[in-house]
């Protein structure tokens, strides 16, 4: 029997999320595991007179460019999804992963050369945002590898994705316009400021924020969402952090980072597991040791740490911070290829000081909003 929070959760994203209209464009894409929810979502665009388009990665897709492909390989691969991208109005991603590590075994260069061609094209993504010529989003279908690396159950996981999702099952929409209304609220506050300080477990960090937008994250381009992020100045980041859960990227784990910047760049990095993997990526390009984004997790419905960046960064009490690229709408000038998210819990004594002022502490904002 279909699960009818799948087609509650294509409803949120096609009207809400994106706003599809009647002849738009739309790229649907993901890996096979979650073609229900792709399929929900190629309904409901044809329902708004939409003319939606389904690319549908198969089982060992990712296996078979690495095993039998090479790198001078990777732009033609991916050129039909860049000309999509660049001329597409709507683009709705959908994770749906049957084996989150089957990357692990191939040559991490290769990999990187990759993610570095699909990285260029989220740039025309990005830029063509910032222009309003295209809208996307990202979401995920629950399948067994993800509940596997989030240490539940299938029934379980699909309860706490959907639950992350639509907090308000009934009525979902309206529930996000309500956290969009809240944490304008907290943007307002920051608007003007410029110092963050924020101290945790083995972290002590200051970066400006002078001049940079924070964005307001509910469900627009993340689904679930509930953040608001910048773009530190990028000279500014000094001191050190720990991040105290493990991040993964590109199909490693690296767990116990630590990183330690001097005028916004890392200089000094270290990792309890994958370390060689933390130091290729620092040394991707120019703007890998630069910080491309500094974030602060609101949603209160994820509590528990998961493997999947996607729910992690939104973890409420929270702040997390990427390596990499930056995002037009917060005025960042970091450019990389690399978008690496590392997150810090600040629920057991963690505090982030504005100005001098006591903005969050203990996982909760203490200004009055």
């Amino acid at each position: 029997m279909k699960d009818p929070r799948i087609e509650k959760l294509a409803d949120l994203l096609v009207n809400y999320s994106v706003e599809v209209q009647p002849k738009q464009k739309v790229l649907i894409h993901g890996e096979g595991g979650g073609e229900p929810l792709m399929m929900a979502v190629f309904d409901k665009c044809l329902q708004k007179g939409a003319y939606p388009f389904i690319l549908r990665y198969p089982y060992n897709w990712y296996d078979s460019i690495f095993r039998y492909g090479s790198p001078d390989m990777y732009e033609k691969l991916l050129e039909q999804l860049k000309q999509m991208v660049a001329t597409y109005d709507v683009r709705i991603r959908i994770l749906g992963e049957e084996n989150t590590k089957e990357l692990s075994k191939f040559n991490p260069e290769h990999v990187a050369k990759f993610y570095a061609v699909s990285g260029k094209i989220s740039r025309i993504m990005l830029e063509r945002e910032a222009k309003g010529e295209m809208k996307w989003v990202l979401s995920l279908f629950p399948t067994q590898a993800y509940a596997q690396d989030a240490n539940m159950s299938l029934i379980d996981y699909e309860d706490f994705v959907y639950n992350a999702c639509m907090p308000d099952p009934k009525h979902p929409i309206d529930y996000w316009k309500k956290v969009a209304v809240r944490q304008a609220k907290i943007i307002d506050w920051l608007k003007g400021k410029e110092k963050v300080h924020i101290t945790a477990q083995e972290t002590d960090l200051t970066l400006s924020i002078k001049g940079r937008p924070f964005a307001n994250c509910a469900c627009t381009a993340n689904v679930p969402d509930g953040e608001i992020f910048t773009s530190p100045v990028e000279d500014s980041a000094e001191g050190h952090v720990f991040f105290s859960y493990p991040t993964l990227y590109e199909g490693f784990e690296v767990t116990g980072v630590r990183l330690w910047f001097e005028k916004g760049r890392v200089i000094k990095a270290t990792a309890q597991k994958n370390e060689e993997f933390l130091h290729k990526k620092l040394d991707t390009d120019a703007g890998s040791r630069s910080l491309g984004e500094f974030a602060i997790g609101t949603n209160a419905g994820i509590q528990q740490f998961t493997g999947q960046i996607l729910f992690d960064e939104k973890i409420g009490g929270s702040f997390h911070m990427a390596l990499g690229h930056g995002y037009p709408e917060t005025k960042s000038q970091n450019e990389s290829v690399i978008h690496w998210d590392m997150i810090c819990d600040l629920r057991q004594g963690g505090k982030i000081l504005v100005d001098d002022e006591l903005f969050y502490q203990n996982g909760r904002f203490m200004i009055d909003y």
